[in-house]
């Protein structure tokens, strides 16, 4: 096994056991990566990777890089193939068009599209799960983005099953924080990609962002706390009267 370092390790550690409490990858599975080119998605695939050599099951990764017109996007898809290659990763490129006169971009729309893409190229390779690169401050922050600006208590599960269980969703990075990644993509000298989002500053994440690194001058286990509440609901103070 290659050495992946303090970080890598620590961060392989969380992967395997998100795997295992999850039940994420199972013998035989194919799945479909999708790699944006920033740091949470290569570090998962890398790390993936790298689990294969010596994981108790077999599994094959296809990585997923999609580019679309719209005016964040920057191409980084030399780089990404170099890498791939260099992993022995099979790997896929596909530019998509969402932008229109007709319709005003926005993150939903653009996340939607891309999603739409994965869904079906997933289908068309026989992978029946597909891999995001969440991580677990991505999973708090949108929790409380629908708390806040949809009245819900709903956010992104770890493992869900899509289409009546024919396409499932994992996130194996569920128990790894923002920091680990961007630490260990340094480490690694990974090729990522600089964000390009315009929307990105000003953004509701951003607000969520900017909120719990406020919260947390007055309670440092926050991020912990908001993480756990999704699963230690008190179901007698959930009853609607």
């Amino acid at each position: 096994m290659r050495p992946i370092g303090k970080t890598g390790n620590y961060i392989s550690t969380r992967i395997g056991r998100a795997i295992a409490d999850y039940k994420m990858i199972e013998d035989g599975d194919r799945i479909l990566v999708a790699v944006s080119g920033g740091k949470d998605s290569l570090a998962m695939l890398k790390l993936l990777n790298e689990r294969k050599r010596w994981a108790p099951i077999n599994y094959h990764l296809i990585a997923m890089h999609i580019e679309t017109d719209y005016k964040c996007a920057s191409s980084c898809r030399k780089k990404l193939k170099k890498f791939f290659e260099k992993e022995g990763i099979e790997h896929r490129f596909k530019k998509i068009k969402i932008a229109g006169k007709d319709r005003k971009e926005s993150c939903f729309w653009c996340s939607w599209n891309r999603r739409k893409f994965l869904f079906t190229a997933a289908d068309k390779l026989g992978c029946k799960k597909v891999a995001l690169g969440h991580h677990q401050d991505d999973i708090i922050e949108t929790l409380l983005l629908n708390i806040f600006f949809q009245g819900e208590f709903s956010g992104m599960n770890p493992r869900q099953e899509l289409f009546g269980g024919k396409l499932t969703i994992i996130r194996p990075l569920c128990y790894v924080e923002e920091e680990a990644t961007g630490k260990y993509a340094k480490e690694a000298g990974l090729p990522v990609q600089q964000e390009g989002c315009p929307n990105s500053a000003a953004s509701q994440r951003r607000v969520m962002k900017n909120f719990i690194k406020k919260t947390e001058k007055v309670c440092g286990h926050v991020r912990r706390n908001i993480f756990n509440s999704i699963s230690r609901v008190n179901r007698e103070y959930t009853k609607v009267v």
